[in-house]
């Protein structure tokens, strides 16, 4: 099936950019797999966590609040009363609260993933763009990611959107070009990312 959405990508890609085709099939089959071997709302509380930093950054943050919790549950640790806690671990205040009240909604019994799970894309986004702090960054990046969803755009995303424009045209809207993947958009993110990770020699 890798193989078979990798052709279609790159017939897709070579309608209009040579370079936008040339960097898919450099790529080489992709394989999307739902990561969801941890609880969502701890892996949604990492990704906040993790937002607007390096990765080298992020992993440290979060190594000191799984610290700081010690052998207390994260949902459980995750209280209004350790926010202050949560910010000596580098969290900023906004982030300390975001997860906060994500773990409420957590051990409240209202972010399964099983329910979410099956709502479509625009459905699950809505959902979690409800939760404070939750943008649609996020709510693209766990659809991806952590579901397996072979269809989601981030439009949000500087390093695709930007990434897709100078492969294609500044003029050309990405929204407009990445619906031409359509039903496979994630695998086009996936295409772009790897292609920044992995420049041509």
């Amino acid at each position: 099936m890798s193989d078979e959405i990798h052709r279609r990508c790159i017939e897709v890609a070579s309608q209009l950019s040579p370079l936008l085709a040339e960097a898919i099939e450099r790529g080489g089959p992709l394989v999307l797999r739902a990561d969801d071997g941890q609880p969502l709302a701890e892996r949604l509380c990492r990704s906040i966590a993790g937002q607007q930093l390096s990765v080298k950054a992020a992993r440290s943050i979060w190594a000191r609040v799984v610290d700081a919790a010690g052998e207390t549950p994260l949902m459980e640790f995750f209280l209004e009363p350790n926010q202050e806690v949560l910010r000596g671990c580098g969290l900023s205040g906004a982030k300390a609260r975001a997860l906060c009240l994500i773990a409420e909604e957590a051990r409240a019994g209202r972010l399964e993933a099983d329910a979410l799970r099956g709502l479509d894309h625009v459905e699950r986004s809505r959902h979690l763009t409800a939760l404070w702090g939750v943008g649609q960054w996020t709510a693209d990046m766990l659809s991806i990611f952590y579901f397996g969803e072979p269809d989601v755009w981030p439009e949000g995303d500087v390093t695709a959107r930007k990434t897709l424009e100078r492969l294609t045209s500044p003029r050309r809207k990405t929204l407009r070009t990445a619906m031409r993947f359509a039903p496979h958009r994630s695998y086009l993110a996936l295409y772009l990312w790897r292609h920044v990770d992995s420049p041509p020699g």
